[in-house]
């Protein structure tokens, strides 16, 4: 969503980065186009004067004509103050109170309450192990009970039986009941929406609130809404006095000034953004998080906790075993291939490096087809279990039966055995050096990812087309890429990367128990 953005910025940034000293105009141009780039990003007018005031009156004092790289600095004070704007740290959904906690979904429709609603009681289901109660309110829109039924039947979540002839006040007064006779940890009202906000609408919320008194009022904002969610998120905030804003469709492709808006126009954090269409597709919201993705500093922190949430200790331990004996077969490739699906995929793991933006590029210049995955994987999956645990066994008329099973052409599954065949030997060289090994085919910087992340800027060209080539990777796609992270990324990595490995006890997924994506496999030209 921040696509745009990102992309202004990134150029009004390297122009900064090679000058060796800033003046006053140097800085005064820099925030003309920050400014304006602000605004085309659908960010409110107040916002962003406000938000220029402070980086100038940071930019152009002591803290930048002492700073050894004023280009870097401008960048460090651009990225605290974006922190600033959206909310400094994250904020979850408070649930200490009696139970049941009563959670109100409020917003316009459209915006996707219902499906959020759903999205939350999964997530406090399977995180918290809580026990969640969800009901509808809407007795205005079509089938809209009978869509959250439907939903909490998909995420194993109970819901309120539906009663066609009560007012909303009765249905929610119904649940609380039923939430303490039942002994629910969670209740959740799912409120009607109208396509716009109206005197109507807002006395109904009000008397659900008054009748229920919710420990937590969250107003759902679709992101794609632009300047208009501003005004939507004040007029339920002056009524209701809402605790929490959940952005959906951040996935999609809008502009992200609402996102940095709606805190400083409300006042009220953002708790939540939805990223995707299934029911897993929520995230919490980490104001630092999305500063380091909009000024290309990509999200090593959330891509190592996506990581740890999609590979058990268990199969990180197996794999470990596997990688000792230098032994990697095709099923072990098959695993490869789904947990990277699972994350994301290829541009869902892209979005978080550092460099996003121009990596996107380079991809998107390469004609990468995504589905080659799913292509693969059927490939894989129509083998016998004799031919995935030995692939030496897969003779011309072996290979002739697997393609017609899984509907591919012969060449497919040439290319595949021989991206298995170049893995199994990397394998092999990290089984028998150990992680040593793995740090020296990847320039000796592996060891660095873990315990603190190289400065880039500071290595020499050599080194870092030296790095390039023992990783595979084209050393002309490095140009235009982003200089190393600031100093507050750089200095809080380690210590954020460090306790989550601690807390998932199964070292870093993909690095430390076995390499997750070595060569990034099966990467192929879109038909």
């Amino acid at each position: 969503m921040f696509e745009s953005l990102s992309d202004r910025l990134g150029k009004i940034f390297d122009g900064l980065r090679g000058r060796g000293a800033l003046s006053a105009a140097d800085v005064d141009v820099a925030l003309r186009e920050i400014r304006r780039a602000l605004i085309e990003a659908d960010v409110s007018l107040e916002v962003v004067r406000a938000f220029v005031e402070q980086v100038r009156d940071r930019a152009v004092g002591v803290e930048v004509t002492r700073s050894v790289t004023p280009g870097q600095q401008v960048v460090k004070i651009v990225h605290d103050e974006l922190v600033g704007v959206l909310g400094e740290s994250a904020v979850a959904i408070d649930l200490n109170a009696t139970a049941p906690v009563t959670l109100l979904m409020v917003g316009l429709q459209g915006s996707g309450k219902t499906t959020t609603t759903a999205k939350i009681a999964k997530r406090l289901k399977d995180r918290q192990k809580k026990k969640v109660l969800l009901a509808s309110l809407d007795t205005r829109r079509p089938a809209a009970m009978e869509q959250l039924r439907v939903l909490g039947e998909q995420v194993g979540v109970d819901t309120l039986p539906i009663v066609t002839s009560e007012t909303p006040v009765q249905i929610a007064r119904r649940a609380e009941r039923e939430g303490r006779l039942g002994g629910y940890d969670v209740l959740i009202l799912d409120t009607a929406g109208r396509t716009h906000v109206d005197e109507e609408l807002m006395v109904e919320t009000t008397e659900i609130k008054a009748a229920t008194k919710p420990h937590e009022i969250l107003l759902v904002v679709d992101a794609l809404t632009g300047q208009d969610a501003i005004n939507v998120a004040r007029s339920f905030d002056t009524r209701l006095d809402i605790t929490g804003i959940v952005m959906t469709r951040v996935d999609g492709d809008g502009r992200g000034g609402a996102a940095l808006s709606m805190r400083a126009a409300t006042g009220k954090p953002i708790k939540l953004i939805g990223v995707g269409e299934k029911m897993d597709a929520l995230e919490d919201f980490h104001p630092s998080r999305i500063a380091d993705r909009i000024l290309g500093m990509g999200d090593i922190v959330s891509l190592v906790e996506k990581a740890a949430e999609h590979v058990s200790a268990e199969d990180a331990q197996k794999m470990a075993k596997k990688l000792k004996k230098g032994s990697f077969d095709l099923d072990d490739l098959r695993n490869q291939l789904l947990q990277m699906k699972k994350m994301g995929g290829m541009g869902g793991l892209m979005a978080m490096m550092p460099g996003a933006g121009q990596m996107k590029k380079a991809m998107a210049g390469a004609n990468i087809d995504e589905k080659v995955f799913d292509r693969q994987i059927a490939i894989i999956n129509s083998m016998t279990k004799k031919e995935r645990a030995e692939p030496d066994l897969l003779n011309a008329s072996r290979r002739k039966r697997i393609a017609a099973g899984a509907g591919v052409e012969v060449s497919e599954i040439n290319k595949l055995a021989k991206q298995h065949r170049q893995m199994a030997d990397m394998m092999k060289k990290v089984g028998k050096g150990g992680m040593g090994a793995l740090g020296g085919m990847f320039g000796g910087k592996m060891g660095n990812m873990l315990g603190g992340m190289p400065d880039i800027s500071k290595m020499d060209p050599a080194q870092l087309e030296q790095m390039a080539r023992q990783a595979g990777i084209d050393p002309s796609q490095l140009k235009g890429l982003p200089s190393a992270p600031t100093p507050q990324l750089s200095q809080k990595l380690p210590t954020d990367v460090g306790a989550l490995l601690k807390s998932s006890g199964s070292g870093l997924p993909g690095l430390g128990g076995a390499p997750r994506f070595p060569g990034l496999p099966g990467l192929g030209k879109k038909k």
